[in-house]
């Protein structure tokens, strides 16, 4: 693996994300390790400009969303895969250290980019992340689309579905990973799998949420 490009090299995001973070382990997936913050709301406090900075946490969804294509590397395993508004990429990262032929990691937020590519070099690992906005458009025809934690407001909520509804009616594998947030599409999905995640209780008031994988259906 290269070293680290002097400072002075860096873009000015990859540098932010790189001085606010710690490359640590993964709690429940010790196969990765991520740039990850300290301390969640210090971060937004300080970055106020750059909005939530979701790309700093592993966050439930996409830990047992991670978990599962670790687990059955199968899944993704030669084949083209999407991750839909990847945060920080674990769940790209996972896919590509599953055996995937290609990962793409999409994100709206220049930061989450540069989080996605450090976590991805940190992993040693190759994942291309685009800053892109794709909810809007037709699915490009991955075999796998992978999607964490997505569900956690009404106005995502309502974008996202129709979109892996449409990649799942096109053919691909859509595996979706939830902790029951509130704009989950109840009884819309296949329940696949349900993991006891261990998460941090600053984020999610508690050490431990029941997560479930599901599969869209291709309908």
């Amino acid at each position: 693996m290269q070293p680290d490009p002097p400072p002075l090299c860096r873009a000015p995001e990859e540098a932010f994300v790189r001085d606010h973070t710690r490359l640590r382990a993964v709690p429940y997936l010790p196969e990765l390790r991520l740039h990850q913050a300290d301390d969640p709301y210090g971060l937004w406090e300080y970055s106020e400009d750059t909005g939530l900075p979701f790309w700093a946490f592993a966050w439930t969804g996409g830990l047992a969303l991670a978990r599962h294509v670790l687990d059955s590397p199968e899944l993704v395993r030669g084949r083209t895969v999407l991750d839909v508004a990847a945060g920080s990429g674990v769940v790209a990262v996972a896919a590509a250290l599953a055996g995937a032929a290609e990962v793409t990691a999409s994100e709206v937020d220049s930061y989450a980019v540069a989080a996605i590519n450090a976590n991805a070099e940190a992993n040693g690992v190759s994942v291309t992340a685009v800053r892109r906005d794709l909810l809007d458009s037709r699915p490009s025809g991955h075999d796998v689309v992978l999607a964490g934690d997505v569900f956690y407001d009404k106005a995502m909520s309502r974008r996202v579905e129709p979109f892996l509804r449409e990649a799942a009616g096109a053919g691909a594998l859509v595996l979706v990973g939830d902790p029951g947030r509130r704009y989950l599409p109840r009884g819309a999905f296949t329940a696949l799998a349900r993991y006891d995640v261990p998460v941090s209780r600053t984020l999610e008031g508690s050490r431990r949420r029941r997560t479930t994988v599901w599969q869209v259906p291709a309908r």
